[in-house]
């Protein structure tokens, strides 16, 4: 259990009693407050769960950074995050921590309410046998999380159920969270989205319990200034979540995270194929993208001279040209996944992207949210569209040499389609119109007029 604190010792005196009247078993359970910077420091109350400890947030401030300190120094296997204004029923800890005794690529979600805090003491909350003894729950606004959970079958139905996952109140794998990097320190608004993204990307599940109910006291920030609110979290979320796609319609810009990331083998091609297929990448209808290029790099030497004869000529001449776009990279290997980006194309390098295609590939997966798209080629080659958030899963769910298609065909779909679709044929090129000329007009002038004259009346017969 990690709980942020920043001040608010009286309301964190209410969590830690919470805590302790857990129906989890003490033994099982350990609690790190973090204390980012509070004056006075954070101390721990009387009615506090057995395994409890207070540190010190390390370098930097905020909720992330605190909450990846306390990550850091908790020993359990399962991190559990909550605020240190909120009060957990009595069952909380248990909902959430039982489905992770069944298996270890899950995240999950508590509820919450807002409810103005009544003065009420330690003691009442740790003797309460639920939460409608303390708080007029009858009068306590709603997360709006409970509704989408709701409206999708329990995120069943739901097209990205990270949207949910906000941060109070979560639970997941120790391993997964330092996977996916904990939060991003750099996110001061919208922290938590952004780290349920990058959670997707990882291929989690996302599973709410209802029965994980919590209160938080005080309500929510964005019911005093609701635009501010909004438009302060936007350029975060827009740089680092290429799925709102709402928050990307400036054209010409470039994005910290792009939508999709573009892999082409290039090793043994010459740099005119290449530069003719990178140029098609980044030219097309969508220019959200980046693109991998994956050759033997590391075999060239920088403190050789780049001679004409050099064996890895094309490869150098490759290098040079492209080491200062930021949009492409030089690697020896591409990564098991794209994550962040939500989507990767793979196909072959002397095949170049029809100016429409990854628009096309994109809008078919998304309408069934297939995991894979293959387009399979004219000449027995193939092209694919795979979806971060599907491969991620099959990577958490194979073992050793297990074939990642076939664990995606089970999961999200694979899907084979002719390539009509995606690189549609040229137009006819229209025939050169002919031009047919004027006649030729041979002017005489009058004295040619008169030799011609005299000429034939010589050759008239007599």
């Amino acid at each position: 259990m990690v709980i942020p604190a920043h001040g608010g010792q009286d309301r964190l005196d209410l969590t830690l009693a919470a805590l302790a009247a857990q129906t989890y078993p003490d033994h099982l359970m350990e609690v790190v407050v973090v204390d980012d910077g509070s004056e006075p420091p954070i101390r721990l109350p009387e009615i506090r769960p057995v395994n409890t400890r207070v540190v010190r947030a390390g370098d930097g401030w905020g909720i992330s950074n605190a909450v990846n300190t306390g990550a850091k120094a908790a020993d359990g296997e399962i991190i559990q995050r909550l605020d240190s204004d909120m009060v957990a029923c009595r069952e909380h800890i248990e909902a959430l921590a039982r489905w992770h005794h069944v298996t270890d690529y899950l995240v999950t979600i508590g509820m919450k309410k807002f409810v103005d805090a009544p003065p009420v003491t330690p003691n009442e909350v740790y003797r309460a046998g639920h939460l409608g003894e303390l708080f007029d729950l009858d009068a306590a606004v709603p997360s709006s999380t409970e509704a989408t959970i709701a409206k999708t079958d329990g995120l069943r139905k739901s097209r990205n159920p990270y949207h949910v996952c906000t941060g109070p109140t979560f639970a997941l794998p120790r391993e997964i969270f330092h996977a996916v990097g904990g939060l991003d320190p750099n996110v001061a608004r919208g922290e938590d989205t952004e780290f349920s993204y990058r959670l997707a990307m990882h291929g989690v599940v996302f599973v709410p319990d209802m029965d994980a109910q919590a209160v938080h006291l005080g309500l929510p920030a964005q019911r005093r200034d609701k635009e501010r609110a909004v438009r302060a979290v936007e350029p975060y979320l827009a740089h680092r979540i290429p799925l709102r796609r709402d928050l990307r319609k400036d054209p010409g810009r470039r994005w910290l995270v792009p939508y999709v990331e573009i892999v082409l083998d290039v090793t043994d091609t010459s740099e005119s194929v290449v530069r003719q297929a990178v140029a098609a990448a980044l030219g097309g209808k969508l220019q959200d993208v980046a693109v991998t290029l994956v050759g033997p790099w590391s075999l060239l030497d920088s403190s050789r001279r780049f001679a004409l004869s050099d064996p890895c000529f094309e490869l150098r001449l490759m290098r040079d040209l492209f080491a200062h776009d930021e949009r492409i990279r030089l690697i020896d290997e591409a990564a098991p996944t794209p994550a962040p980006a939500p989507f990767r194309y793979r196909g072959p390098v002397d095949v170049a992207l029809h100016r429409v295609t990854l628009e096309r590939m994109i809008e078919s997966v998304q309408k069934d949210l297939t995991g894979v798209l293959v387009v399979d080629l004219p000449d027995g080659r193939t092209a694919r569209l795979e979806r971060t958030s599907a491969l991620g899963r099959a990577v958490l769910l194979a073992d050793p040499g297990d074939d990642l298609d076939e664990i995606i065909e089970t999961t999200h779909g694979v899907r084979h389609e002719p390539p009509d679709r995606f690189w549609p044929a040229p137009p006819p090129k229209q025939p050169e119109p002919v031009t047919i000329p004027a006649p030729v007009t041979v002017s005489v002038e009058p004295n040619e007029r008169t030799l011609l004259r005299r000429l034939k009346s010589a050759l008239r017969p007599n």
